[in-house]
């Protein structure tokens, strides 16, 4: 398989930003977090002469509260998807239409997630900030041994999974949440997840046309390569243990069905034989 230089499929990419950015700026829906927190509801805690946060307040299942958890962290660790990001693709250059506005929709997850938490006491707050710290420290590919190797492709095919992957999760969540408020949240970040996982997929489809062979290899790896959210969290046995049902085969079928019908995998023709056996991979696992 001829692989095109990196710089060569850099520049082959940078011709689709303007296009690309267009298209997500009129798919994406504007929305600010702290509209959705309900701030009459919260209180101080005792550093501020209140009370601080009991089991007896706390008003999620176990299972709501071990998913919450797990999706709360994940989107914590943003800093670390920036980074990986940006190896590539840095913020300071023309990708900022990429880093730039999909690390600033992203964040807004983490916040209103962590601010609705927090004021209603749905969870216990000490708990969920002292994982933050851990999770965030021990990060994303933050090693690099994760990331050596990582090309441009594989890195957008990494992102495009993951944000269908969080559009998975959240509807799984969704379901058990009784909630009113919380639901619509969690319909948000959803709808932004679903936004940025068409726009990597449309930067994928950008790379069919540059190099379709390394794409190809890129998504089949990437399907490959998915780990649940919440199975890299520390110390959280007991919570996955509630939700490690959230994500299985039919969830890998259905996001590799959303890459066959965004890049039109099915008539892609002329593959080496790798990247044909990637695509023959990729759509049998559509097939479920």
């Amino acid at each position: 398989m001829t692989v095109l230089p990196q710089d060569e499929l850099i520049i082959a990419l940078e011709k689709a930003l303007p296009e690309i950015a267009e298209e997500h700026a009129q798919i994406a829906t504007p929305w600010n977090p702290h509209d959705w927190v309900p701030w009459d509801a919260g209180r101080n805690f005792a550093f501020l002469g209140g009370d601080d946060w009991d089991p007896s307040q706390g008003t999620m299942s176990e299972e709501v509260r071990a998913a919450t958890l797990a999706l709360l962290l994940t989107k914590d660790n943003l800093p670390s998807y920036h980074r990986v990001l940006a190896i590539h693709f840095p913020a300071f250059s023309d990708w900022r239409q990429l880093v730039g506005v999909w690390t600033a929709e992203d964040n807004r997850h983490a916040i209103v997630l962590r601010d609705f938490l927090v004021v209603t006491r749905a969870i216990d707050p000490l708990d969920a900030e002292e994982r933050r710290l851990h999770h965030v420290t021990q990060g994303y590919r933050q090693h690099t041994e994760k990331v050596v190797g990582l090309s441009p492709l594989d890195t957008l095919a990494l992102m495009a999974v993951h944000e269908n992957q969080c559009v998975a999760f959240i509807e799984k969540l969704s379901a058990v949440v009784d909630d009113d408020v919380y639901k619509q949240i969690l319909a948000k970040i959803s709808g932004d997840d679903a936004a940025q996982a068409r726009t990597f997929g449309s930067f994928l489809n950008a790379g069919l046309i540059a190099d379709q062979d390394a794409t190809v290899v890129a998504i089949d790896e990437a399907l490959a390569k998915l780990e649940p959210i919440g199975s890299d969290v520390t110390d959280f046995a007991p919570e996955w243990a509630l939700i490690s049902d959230y994500e299985n085969d039919a969830t890998k079928a259905k996001i590799a069905a959303t890459f066959v019908d965004q890049l039109k995998l099915n008539s892609v023709a002329g593959l080496s034989d790798e990247a044909e056996s990637a695509r023959q991979r990729i759509l049998a696992l559509a097939a479920g």
